[in-house]
């Protein structure tokens, strides 16, 4: 299955994308402040992927819950590429008589099998790239 995704430049550091026929979203770096930074939305993508597994896992298993939220913090190199070198997921989940044996089974379950984010995190990239000659 391919996914496929465009990123557009608007001004500055702006740039608007889109995943399929998702709605868009706005990018920016930290002095525009219109939109996450892309290693914002990379921690955004992280912890909603793996919050969507661990809901899907705890409704299999019947789990009463009423709320739920994923807190995620990374950390980075100090040095280029400023990759991530370390996360912190924090899972908070509200409901009643939650068994907390599901609850460690699920997060295992999403970070070790089903989060497809998290598995991603070391795939190779190929690059190839187009010029288009444009007048003024």
């Amino acid at each position: 299955m391919t996914i496929k995704a465009k990123l557009e430049w608007k001004e500055k550091m702006q740039f608007v994308g889109q995943a399929s026929d998702s709605p868009s979203v706005v990018l920016d770096n930290p002095d525009g402040k219109t939109g996450p930074t892309p290693m914002e939305m990379v921690l955004m993508g992280i912890a909603g992927c793996t919050a969507m597994d661990v809901i899907s896992i705890m409704r299999k298993k019947r789990a009463d819950l009423k709320g739920f939220q994923v807190h995620i913090s990374g950390e980075r190199a100090e040095d280029h590429p400023k990759r991530y070198t370390k996360f912190l997921v924090e899972y908070v989940l509200e409901g009643k008589g939650l068994s907390p044996k599901d609850v460690e089974r699920s997060i295992e379950l999403s970070v070790t099998k089903y989060c497809s984010a998290i598995g991603s995190m070391s795939a190779p990239v190929e690059t190839t790239y187009r010029i288009v000659e444009k007048e003024g």
